[in-house]
């Protein structure tokens, strides 16, 4: 009896969206510190004659010129079919704005391997980086996978089970990064670094392409009848943490907060990441493959903070507030990042970024709460391209400033990072008195 029950317990797992995220994140991130070594490898003999650039600071240049190039890429390119792809999943193709990405994910992964093994041009990943954006990549998939556990969980354990898949997430992200810098160091014959960290991040991607295809299954759960959602309403102003339920009309005013907050915020830590991953291997630190991967494990345990906050602070604290906090989490951690000069300074920097993974998902959740389901992940995949229109400014902005700034304060686009931070800050706080004087409105019409 034992036996098939745990087999009956292994399908249920297998048809759920957490092992497709498992394989594609470990996947990316041995595929993320391959490209950054790759891309390092490629401009270390770059030359700016007319600029009279010493050679470390050309190299600095060329990688941040191929960065640019290739985020803007990713983020114009998936527009439109990411537009299309949600509403077919609103439409109840659920799996399609999960599978076509990940078909994208297999196809820019052998790219990669491609340029490595065939010592292809650098500027092939552009190709990968459109055929990337064109499956509708993260700007398609993340809202999926959210749309699933949007649609397969309760108004009230909304914000919690998001978070809940954004520690699963980190948590493979750490496990993968971790390994990543000493796979990368592995030969294949005589194909040279990297060609078995890739070989593993193809077979990862194509494993979890066959398994959404195959096996993931969607699931809904019914809304609550209108008896139990009063009564869950009571509690949860009693305890303090009011779910926003979907109103009847949408409020504007609150949808417009939500996603200035979320712009603004993406900017700031967008623009801070952009310049993280080239700002690493300047002098000062100059980092190796293993300190890159140990680096990207850093980014990663922020997943698992940013949750064990959620847990903990949720229990006194409003969705607005811990929105807050992450937000003034990151903006602490990025403004040391400023003045850091030695490794154990950058671990000390990301160290304070403990619940910096909070405000994204939060914002999402309360988004999700604010429309029906059927228009749930038209929602969240616009919250996405807005974010995605942000990074057409925001890359190049951070990129040429931090290239002006190489010489006398390269980071200086870190406290610019900060500064946007603060300026999100405010909308979420202009939602937060907005809200009580709603729900007591709300609650009175109630009575």
């Amino acid at each position: 009896m034992v036996l098939p029950s745990l087999c009956l317990k292994a399908a249920a797992v297998l048809r759920q969206i957490e092992p497709i995220l498992v394989m594609e994140q470990l996947g990316s991130s041995l595929y993320d510190t391959a490209l950054q070594m790759v891309v390092k490898d490629r401009c270390a003999n770059a030359t700016y004659p007319d600029a009279h650039l010493s050679k470390e600071d050309s190299q600095q240049k060329a990688m941040s010129d191929f960065y640019m190039i290739y985020n803007l890429i990713i983020r114009l390119t998936p527009i439109l079919p990411a537009v299309l792809l949600a509403r077919l999943g609103d439409r109840g193709w659920r799996k399609v704005p999960i599978t076509v990405p990940l078909s994208g994910y297999l196809l820019s992964r052998l790219g990669l391997l491609l340029v490595v093994v065939f010592r292809l041009p650098l500027e092939v990943m552009f190709g990968a980086a459109v055929v990337f954006g064109l499956s509708g990549g993260f700007c398609t998939f993340w809202p999926g996978v959210m749309t699933l556990v949007s649609l397969g969980s309760t108004t009230t354990d909304r914000s919690k089970v998001m978070m809940r898949v954004e520690l699963l997430y980190g948590s493979v992200g750490l496990v993968g990064s971790l390994v990543s810098g000493h796979l990368f160091l592995l030969y294949s014959s005589s194909l040279g670094n990297g060609t078995i960290l890739l070989i593993v991040s193809t077979l990862l991607h194509l494993l979890s392409l066959l398994h959404s295809i195959f096996l993931l299954q969607v699931k809904q759960v019914p809304n609550p009848e209108p008896e139990e959602e009063e009564d869950c309403h009571v509690l949860s102003d009693a305890s303090g943490d009011v779910p926003m339920e979907a109103p009847a009309g949408i409020n504007m005013v609150t949808m417009v907060l939500l996603f200035a907050a979320a712009v603004l915020y993406d900017v700031a830590v967008g623009g801070a990441i952009e310049i993280l991953g080239v700002f690493v291997m300047k002098e000062p630190l100059s980092w190796t493959a293993t300190q890159v991967g140990y680096g990207n494990a850093a980014g990663c345990m922020i997943f698992l903070t940013s949750f064990l906050g959620v847990i903990v602070f949720r229990r006194c604290v409003s969705d607005v507030m811990l929105i807050l906090i992450g937000m003034l989490s990151f903006a602490s951690g990025i403004f040391f990042m400023s003045f850091v000069t030695a490794t154990y300074m950058f671990y000390l920097a990301r160290s304070l970024n403990l619940f910096a993974l909070i405000p994204m998902p939060t914002i999402r959740s309360l988004l999700s709460q604010q429309v029906p389901a059927s228009s749930c992940g038209i929602t969240l995949t616009s919250l996405q391209l807005s974010l995605k229109f942000a990074g057409l400014a925001y890359i190049p902005a951070f990129t040429k400033i931090y290239q002006r700034t190489l010489n006398w304060f390269p980071g200086f686009v870190f406290m610019l990072s900060s500064i946007f931070t603060v300026l999100g800050m405010i909308p979420i706080s202009i939602l937060g008195c907005r809200l009580p004087r709603r729900r007591q409105y709300e609650r009175i019409q109630g009575d």
